[in-house]
């Protein structure tokens, strides 16, 4: 497990509906520091799967930001990057000894998850507020309030998920946040994500 502190506090989470997806992730990756991508794409292939893993490593690689991969512990070892893992996927016990010097991310969302999430390096808390990419999500939100009750629950860092934009990000008590539309929607990513990060160093 890495023993020093997270390097960002803005986790981008990719939605490859958007064709222009890469050239999205790379605006807002100029940014500057401060900035993690998390690949994600339920129900492709997974051939199609690596090759896109492929593609954001080298995006990653070019801008100095780390990458984490959503349930696939082979892409995340053959790429030397990062492993999330999804509420219903491997545990952290099953994971850890195969990256030990990689990080590992968690989706958390009740407080059973939040007991399994012992020995992950972050958590993913979601939902925070309906989330833009899930509008008919049948999940109650969190809320502030929820979110800092797990957060209380987690001893490591936690990072709000669902409907968070700069305006909400500043009314929360977490480490960082994880969003998708906030940034790959926005008209000018790069600024979005700049907001994002202010927002997030004012937080809470």
């Amino acid at each position: 497990m890495p023993e020093h502190a997270l390097p960002f506090r803005l986790l981008l989470v990719t939605d490859w509906a958007r064709a222009d997806l890469l050239a999205r992730v790379d605006a807002a990756l100029a940014a500057g520091p401060g900035i993690a991508v998390q690949h994600r794409h339920p129900g492709v292939s997974g051939a199609t799967f690596a090759a896109e893993a492929q593609a954001l490593a080298a995006l990653c690689a070019r801008h100095g930001a780390p990458l984490f991969i959503n349930g696939r512990l082979d892409v995340a070892l053959a790429l030397g990057v990062h492993l999330h893992l999804p509420a219903h996927g491997p545990s952290v016990d099953d994971v850890r000894r195969h990256l030990p010097d990689r990080w590992l991310s968690v989706a958390v969302h009740d407080d059973v998850e939040a007991r399994a999430a012992r020995g992950a390096d972050l958590a993913l808390v979601s939902p925070v507020f309906t989330p833009g990419s899930k509008p008919s999500d049948p999940r109650p939100t969190l809320g502030a309030e929820g979110l800092s009750r797990l957060a209380r629950k987690l001893a490591l860092p936690v990072f709000a998920l669902g409907g968070i934009d700069a305006d909400r990000a500043r009314g929360l008590s977490c480490a960082g946040a994880a969003v998708i539309g906030a940034v790959l929607d926005a008209n000018d990513p790069k600024a979005a994500a700049q907001a994002l990060l202010a927002a997030l160093a004012e937080a809470t």
